[in-house]
């Protein structure tokens, strides 16, 4: 038996060597600073992401929104960027422009301008971009570019950022170009001398949300270099370029993450906020989405921050890349600045350490390997990651420090039993240093600062599926949103819309709006579609009223089955009733119309209300007009399930009214 004071003699001796074989690394600020940090945000857009988030029923809705952006509490984000509605598609939906027309002005379609306001009343400071991913058609003039005619364009972007002041107190931080299309130098050149005559000299241009191939161009045009503030890229893969780094430029990663955000999500997500500044020294990372609030069956389900995709039953979940956010933001606020002391751990992860210049220190540490770590797009490199031991020598104005508070997070992949953003016993610093035991997938924030707060509500209510029976006359309306609940437009704009040459029952109607196609960022269908429901709806009945406005050419239907939406709409299939202005019918298998199941007269026309009703049972689907058949069995084999929908013929004008949905399976 090994006697206990020498048992312990070999603890003591253990401890030293353990101590000895870490690693180590400074943090030193005496030897300069490195960038300013300028905060890490949410993308709300690229389309119509938090369009479920406004149906959300009170307290839900606000605590939703409190995890997201309040200070302090859950991932108190820093900035917030918003799409500037195009009328198209532009990955999970279409957005509404503030001018549908040229002589159209509507500062209170969609939900963007409300977001901006919650998160403004969270967080004052919080910043604000917008960026177009399409425009309306009447910008491009006939073209698919909004460059042709750049005078035009500029009025169309300096309107939104003026009509925000105006109408809802927000001051717009920054402006984006034209998401992830090439850049026109002259472009951005008329929009920064517009901005600056109208007086926006403070809203700042990124550019150009893409890849860095701006920057070469900003080397050899003082004008352009000039005009851009930020050099924006998305997924740069936490790398930048020699010539971006050249311009001086603010270097930004204004897209990026587009991850599942289950666990592995979330370590996709520490790796790039860390990384993100150790590899390219970006100052700023956006995670494309803010919040999964879209139908998940549509493109990119869930690669939210969090979830929140049921305002029917007020549910939502909070996800691992929240309190990932947290760990930087609630420690290390924009304006404040990174060591030059920062990089890689020896046996793989990275660190990062920002201050504020007034004595307060934020150091973050990340593990994660590759294995838990996936990010989809793109892809991060391999490396190896092992356990570790790393010692933080404090020097500078930091070498006094005498205690740290930590927060932990580690992330479990075999037992599922991960514990995230918990506030472990202050680190004591003796003679300046630190030393830490760092297993694999585990992230550190250690602070000077005591303000951090895991913030928490009740749990939400249950998880449950889209209701099988829903109506919806359209009379009922919040008044704050031009949409109606739980319809995900995927090609035009269905708004609510007031009849005035109506006095009977459809004084309250749907329409779309859109007559023109929209200068597009996605492979936008020719009809215009709005989905709703569940996507695993097999057998149901779909009835709506239908209100054709343009003579002998018009066409409208009523869908069941919808199985795609988001940028291959165009492609979609289910079974779609279409009745036409002609006096015409047709039964299709396609959006496009291709496949016809059946098709004859109808006695339909413009200007008439109809009532449309389209029932499918297995594998056969019937119809009637006005509450009688009109044909019935028309044999459907695939798809098995889908979304209901409405939708027109053509970017054309038609009215909705009295929607239901009764679904069996």
């Amino acid at each position: 038996m090994i006697p206990r004071v020498l048992y312990s003699g070999i603890l003591w001796v253990c401890s030293c060597l353990w101590l000895c074989n870490a690693d180590s690394y400074v943090l030193d600020d005496k030897i300069g600073l490195g960038r300013q940090f300028d905060g890490i945000g949410g993308l709300s857009g690229g389309g119509a992401t938090s369009r479920l988030l406004v149906n959300y029923a009170e307290p839900y809705r606000s605590q939703i929104l409190d995890y997201l952006f309040k200070p302090n509490f859950g991932a108190s984000l820093q900035i917030l960027k918003v799409e500037i509605g195009g009328d198209a598609q532009t990955t999970d939906g279409t957005e509404p422009s503030h001018m549908h027309y040229e002589n159209d002005e509507n500062y209170f379609r969609g939900y963007e301008w409300w977001l901006m306001r919650e998160a403004k009343k969270r967080n004052p400071n919080i910043t604000l971009i917008g960026l177009p991913w399409a425009f309306p058609g009447w910008v491009g003039h006939g073209t698919n570019t909004p460059f042709e005619y750049p005078d035009i364009t500029v009025f169309y972007v300096v309107t939104w950022i003026i009509g925000a002041k105006q109408y809802h107190d927000l001051d717009i931080d920054y402006i984006g170009i034209w998401n992830e299309r090439k850049f026109d130098s002259k472009y951005i050149k008329v929009l920064r001398d517009s901005l600056d005559r109208v007086g926006l000299t403070d809203v700042g241009i990124i550019a150009a949300d893409g890849d860095w191939s701006v920057s070469s161009a900003m080397i050899v045009d003082p004008y352009l270099n000039d005009a851009v503030e930020v050099i924006g890229a998305h997924y740069p893969g936490t790398n930048t370029v020699l010539d971006a780094l050249k311009t001086e430029k603010k270097l930004w990663s204004s897209e990026d993450y587009s991850t599942y955000n289950d666990d592995v999500g979330g370590g996709c997500w520490a790796r790039i906020l860390n990384q993100n500044y150790v590899n390219g020294r970006m100052t700023s990372t956006i995670s494309w989405n803010l919040i999964a609030s879209y139908y998940e069956d549509l493109s990119f389900g869930r690669n939210g921050l969090m979830t929140a995709e049921e305002p029917w039953s007020g549910n939502y979940v909070v996800e691992s890349p929240i309190w990932i956010t947290a760990h930087t933001t609630q420690f290390a606020q924009p304006g404040w600045t990174y060591l030059q002391t920062v990089g890689h751990l020896s046996q793989g992860g990275s660190y990062v350490a920002l201050t504020d210049g007034k004595g307060n220190l934020t150091v973050v540490i990340e593990t994660m390997t590759h294995d838990h770590s996936i990010c989809i797009r793109p892809p991060l490199p391999a490396y190896n990651v092992s356990a570790q031991n790393a010692t933080f020598q404090l020097k500078g104005s930091f070498g006094s420090i005498s205690a740290l508070q930590v927060w932990h997070s580690k992330f479990d992949f075999k037992t599922k039993n991960p514990t995230f953003f918990k506030q472990l016993s202050p680190m004591k610093i003796s003679d300046g240093t630190f030393t830490l035991e760092l297993d694999v997938d585990e992230v550190y924030t250690l602070t000077t600062l005591t303000t951090g707060v895991k913030g928490s509500y009740p749990a939400p209510p249950a998880s449950t599926p889209f209701p099988k029976s829903y109506k919806d006359d359209f009379n009922v309306r919040n008044p704050a949103f031009t949409e109606a609940p739980d319809f995900a437009d995927q090609t035009g704009v269905f708004e609510y819309y007031i009849n005035l040459t109506d006095p009977g029952p459809h004084v309250f109607t749907l329409r779309q709006v859109v007559t023109q196609r929209p200068v597009t960022w996605a492979a936008d269908a020719d009809q215009t579609i709005s989905v709703i429901g569940d996507h695993n709806w097999q057998n149901l009945t779909v009835t709506c009223d239908v209100y054709i406005e343009t003579p002998k050419t018009g066409g409208v239907f009523i869908a069941a089955r919808v199985d795609k939406g988001g940028e291959s709409v165009r492609n979609a299939k289910g079974v779609f009733y279409w009745v036409y202005a002609d006096g015409t019918y047709k039964v299709t298998n396609d959006l496009r119309g291709q496949t016809v199941l059946a098709e004859g007269q109808s006695g339909t026309r413009a200007g008439v209300w109809h009532t449309l009703t389209l029932t499918i049972e297995g594998q056969y689907a019937s119809g009637m007009l006005n509450g009688y058949p009109l044909w019935k069995n028309a044999v459907v084999l695939e798809p098995k399930n889908g979304w209901a929908a409405i939708g027109t013929q053509t970017f054309e004008l038609v009215q909705f009214d009295n929607f239901s949905i009764e679904a069996k399976s």
